[in-house]
C-alpha cells in the first residue's frame, strides 16, 4: 500500500484547545489478533489501526505514533509510514494507530493527554495479542512527545526512538532517569528542533541515547525518507 503524503504539521501554542465533532464509527473491535485494518479498544473509544504479523519468533514488536493530528498527522503519515515499513521489513510485529478523533477513531482532540492514554492503550493491545518479545516505541514529531514518556514509564517497552522530536514541546525532564536505550534521528534543518539545542536537552536524560543526525533533513524528512529509514534499519535488524 502507498503512503499518503500527510498535511505538513505546525507546532501549535500550548493552551489553545479545538473542539472536534465526535467520529461515531460501526463496532469492529477485534478479538483476535488481525492483520491489516481493524479497531482495538481505547479509553475514549475504538481505535483504527494497522497491523503486521512480522516473524512468529521474534523477539521484538513495534508500536509507531504519528504527528499532530490537528496538523494533518494520521498513521498514514509519510515518515510513519516508513518507519513501520523498517520494522516490518525486519521481521517486528508491527502497530500503528489513529489517535481518537482521527480516521475512524472514536473520541475527541484531548492536547495531547487523552493521545498518550491512547498510547498506553495500544501497548496494551499488542502484549495481550503479542506476549512475550520486547516492545519498541517510536514516534514522530507529535508522536515522540505524547508517546515516548508513556513507553518510559511501562516496563514492557525496552527501546524508544524519536523522529523529528521537537525540542519545544518534548518533555525532556520525564526521560531524566530512564536508561532504556534511546534513539534519536533528527533533520539538521529541522524547524522545530534545532540539532545543537537537542543535543543540550538530551544531556539531561538518562543514559544510553544516540542522536543521529540526517543531513539536509527537515522536520518532514524530505527528499530523505531513504536516509530515515536506513538509519532505523541499521539499529534495529533481525539479529536484534
Amino acid at each position: 500500500m502507498a503512503p499518503e503524503n500527510a498535511t505538513r504539521e505546525a507546532v501549535r501554542p500550548q493552551g489553545s484547545r479545538l473542539n472536534l465533532r465526535l467520529i461515531k464509527q460501526p463496532d469492529r473491535t477485534c478479538g483476535v489478533t488481525p492483520t491489516g485494518t481493524f479497531t482495538f479498544q481505547g479509553p475514549a473509544g475504538a481505535l483504527e489501526a494497522i497491523y503486521r504479523e512480522g516473524k512468529p519468533d521474534s523477539t521484538r514488536v513495534a508500536i509507531v505514533c504519528h504527528p499532530h493530528p490537528q496538523h494533518g498527522g494520521t498513521m498514514h503519515n509519510k515518515v510513519v509510514y516508513r518507519a513501520a515499513k523498517v520494522f516490518e521489513s525486519v521481521g517486528y510485529p508491527t502497530l500503528r494507530f489513529n489517535y481518537r478523533g482521527v480516521g475512524r477513531s472514536e473520541g475527541l482532540f484531548d492536547d495531547g493527554f487523552g493521545e498518550a492514554d491512547d498510547v498506553q492503550a495500544a501497548i496494551n493491545w499488542l502484549v495481550t495479542n503479542r506476549p512475550g518479545p520486547d516492545v519498541v516505541l517510536c514516534g514522530f514529531s507529535f508522536g515522540a512527545v505524547v508517546g515516548l514518556p508513556i513507553g518510559a514509564g511501562d516496563d514492557r517497552v525496552t527501546h524508544l526512538v524519536g523522529l523529528g522530536t521537537p525540542t519545544g514541546r518534548f518533555p525532556f525532564d520525564r526521560l531524566s532517569d530512564v536508561t532504556k536505550p534511546k534513539l534519536f534521528i533528527q533533520g539538521d534543518n529541522d524547524e522545530y528542533g534545532a540539532v545543537d539545542l537537542l543535543r543540550d536537552k538530551l544531556k539531561t536524560v538518562g543514559e544510553p541515547w544516540e542522536l543521529v543526525v540526517i543531513e539536509g533533513a527537515d522536520h518532514f524528512f524530505t527528499h530523505r525518507l531513504d536516509e530515515l529509514e536506513q538509519a532505523i534499519a541499521s539499529r534495529f535488524t533481525r539479529s536484534s
